[in-house]
């Protein structure tokens, strides 16, 4: 990701309304999906610059890694935690570990071999434990975002399952989501190529409009976990080992 995205999302995640109704979001899955024990070990693997390890940290004991070294820094700074470096797929930390959830965030699609990760992380995952993913979606969405963003691929259904298969590895549930907002992004989008702005789309937007996407989108969580939404601009699944 390039360093002025990572300065951005240090900065906003706490706010901006996509980061805060997402993990209201990731909240609901693992507490109706992840089947958490007590004293639960958490591992979020490319933490980024720390916006979901307060939320993570609820559920049992964290642990988490992370690439980039200012990013890094800014996690510990926010957390108190040691966060040591990590890469996937070769060079991961906590090998031998046992998680009852791993935390994959929007990270799988900042990596060139994806099954290989999905590998790594079975490994530190115990027997009855989840990997919760999320990614974003519709390959044809693809645009400045995700360059700015250094993605290798966006995502559909079929292909992010076929990479957790490929991993040896079970889906166990498979949704898109971020799905109210999909007409609005596709306007957005098109009216960005027409124009040809190359201003930044992963800044606050105004205050009012900043708080109406975020419940529009933090609304989802009622369905999340009930049904499989058609379409979205992000998917998630939840993810165990084959027995």
């Amino acid at each position: 990701m390039d360093t002025a995205a990572y300065a951005r999302m240090g900065e906003q995640e706490h706010k901006h309304w996509w980061f805060a109704a997402r993990r209201e979001i990731i909240a609901k899955l693992i507490t109706s999906s992840c089947d958490l024990p007590k004293n639960a070990r958490l591992l979020e693997a490319g933490c980024g610059t720390g916006g979901n390890l307060s939320l993570l940290s609820g559920f049992g004991k964290l642990d988490a890694f992370e690439f980039d070294e200012t990013s890094r820094t800014t996690a510990q700074l926010k957390s108190g935690m040691d966060i040591p470096f990590g890469a996937l797929p070769d060079d991961a930390p906590f090998a031998g570990e046992a998680y009852d959830l791993i935390a994959l965030l929007d990270v799988l699609e900042h990596i060139e071999h994806d099954t290989a990760s999905l590998t790594a992380l079975g490994e530190r995952l115990d027997k009855n434990g989840r990997i919760l993913i999320t990614v974003p979606a519709m390959p044809w969405l693809w645009s400045k975002h995700d360059v700015v963003h250094h993605h290798f691929r966006r995502y559909t259904r079929n292909s992010l399952k076929r990479a957790v298969e490929n991993a040896g590895l079970e889906v166990e549930a498979i949704s898109y989501f971020n799905c109210f907002l999909f007409p609005f992004a596709l306007m957005k989008r098109g009216f960005d190529k027409l124009t040809g702005s190359s201003a930044p789309d992963d800044e606050i937007p105004s205050d009012w409009m900043n708080k109406l996407f975020f419940r529009i989108f933090r609304a989802e969580r009622h369905l999340v976990s009930r049904t499989s939404l058609p379409w979205g601009l992000s998917l998630y699944a939840i993810v165990k080992l084959k027995k």
